[in-house]
């Protein structure tokens, strides 16, 4: 059971021996590490370097020229870990907001679902408890009705970025096909997968704030997200094939 873990990074070098070693500490033997970098300025690819002579084969890193936006960074990452026979591929951050040991029970999971999705918009899920009650709003409103009102999605946290593939999803998906960058990637997916017909899970997790660092995720940018929801309805359409979409209640736990 080879799983990938891609992690897309810029200016992540702070967190990146701290989230490797978490990872690389899980009790999934086959597990190793692909972090997908964007010419960070503080140095995160040539740490990243480094940490790959030391802890090869288990950690490699893909160096792309300039920041070029989430979505192409996973899309690079998923076909890279694809090419390497990964039969499972968890995307992920680098700062924490993910915790690593949701990771094995998501594989607990996978034999009964094409896609685990970490959410903190069902029943069981938290958000850090240090988010403003207006911040925690707008992301709820953003997630569990604006999106799936424009879209007709069945998942509750639409922008989900910490997730668990089946190899065969993201080949049913076909990558190629996938036109969106930043943060609206994981909208895009998100539809795709139900529009594919795939096994979805949400499964509850607790959502804390980065330990280290800055968000990347300004107002302009959940602002520039959501008004590309309707670029997303224009291409594809209102959703009308439904997949095999589940809500299970399981604990949060940190």
């Amino acid at each position: 059971m080879k799983l990938t873990v891609v992690i897309p990074t810029y200016n992540e070098a702070a967190n990146l021996r701290a989230i490797t070693a978490a990872l690389l500490a899980l009790p999934i033997p086959d597990l190793d590490i692909l972090i997908v970098d964007d010419d960070s300025p503080d140095g995160t690819g040539a740490l990243a370097d480094e940490m790959s002579r030391a802890l090869a084969p288990r950690f490699r890193v893909l160096h792309r020229p300039a920041k070029s936006g989430l979505g192409t960074a996973y899309i690079q990452g998923f076909l890279l870990a694809l090419q390497n026979g990964a039969e499972y591929v968890a995307q992920m951050d680098a700062d924490f907001s993910h915790s690593p040991n949701y990771l094995a029970p998501f594989l607990a999971q996978s034999e009964q679902y094409d896609v685990i999705v970490g959410s903190r918009y069902v029943r069981g899920g938290k958000l850090d408890e240090r988010w403003s009650f207006g911040r925690y709003l707008l992301s709820w409103w953003a997630n569990s009705v604006y999106v799936r009102l424009i879209l007709g999605l069945q998942v509750h946290d639409a922008t989900a970025g910490f997730k668990l593939w089946r190899r065969a999803a993201l080949e049913k998906i076909n990558l190629a096909q996938v036109r969106s960058n930043g943060y609206i990637f994981q909208v895009e997916m998100a539809y795709l997968s139900e529009q594919h017909g795939l096994r979805i899970l949400e499964y509850p997790i607790y959502f804390e704030d980065r330990r280290i660092g800055q968000s990347k995720m300004s107002m302009r940018v959940k602002w520039e997200a959501a008004s590309r929801v309707w670029e997303i309805r224009s291409r594809y359409g209102r959703m009308r094939n439904r997949s095999a979409y589940v809500t299970q209640q399981f604990p949060a736990t940190k």
